[in-house]
């Protein structure tokens, strides 16, 4: 089985971890105060969208980001969110049925989308469920343009997350973001550059630009 990170990870692992989110669709949106959508749109405004940029967001959930971004790419940009549990992709469908978002029903270590399309890709509250960072950062690095920009975010830093997610038990009690060192490493491999980490009390950001 093995991971945290000596990756392998079983079908039935996925599959429990799966079914877990999907027990909190009727809750997830709820899980986020009105501070923490402030936050989310302070650090959207801060990564210089511009319009006509297409999208990528990773572990979408319900789409909690979607009407921040779809309104700095406008009309003639594009939102795509993918998220492994199709209940959260029907939710997220239903919350925001706009023309210039779109949802799939994908696991983010197969993307299936094209190569080289993206602007930009940002997961939020996701990057530390991932069983295969290695995996999602070559995949990331593949559908992003040369320059495109990756931001993972948590509303948590990495030892109030790992702590929350004990806590929490079931599936997700080991799931924990890599070291500063690692999650560096992780995008070397994925040939990216410009890499900085925040990580303290309230925010995780890790942000770089493919090379």
């Amino acid at each position: 089985m093995t991971n945290r990170y000596g990756l392998l990870i079983s079908e039935s692992m996925d599959e429990d971890r799966r079914k877990y989110f999907q027990s909190y669709v009727d809750e997830w949106d709820k899980m986020f105060t009105a501070e923490d959508l402030e936050i989310i749109s302070f650090l959207i405004d801060s990564f210089d969208i511009q319009k006509g940029e297409r999208i990528v967001d990773l572990g979408c959930g319900t789409g909690i980001l979607f009407d921040f971004l779809r309104r700095k790419v406008g009309g003639e940009g594009m939102v795509v969110g993918v998220d492994f549990c199709a209940d959260m992709i029907r939710r997220a469908r239903k919350n925001f049925p706009f023309n210039n978002v779109y949802e799939v029903d994908a696991d983010v270590e197969y993307l299936p989308l094209r190569s080289e399309y993206f602007d930009t890709a940002i997961s939020f509250a996701a990057f530390a469920h991932f069983a295969h960072p290695n995996k999602v950062m070559d995949e990331v690095s593949r559908v992003l343009k040369k320059n495109g920009r990756f931001h993972i975010i948590h509303l948590m830093g990495s030892e109030e997350l790992a702590d929350y997610h004990h806590k929490s038990g079931g599936p997700v009690s080991d799931d924990q973001l890599p070291t500063a060192e690692l999650m560096s490493e992780f995008f070397k491999l994925g040939h990216f550059t410009d890499v900085k980490i925040t990580d303290h009390p309230g925010l995780y950001l890790a942000t770089a630009i493919k090379g």
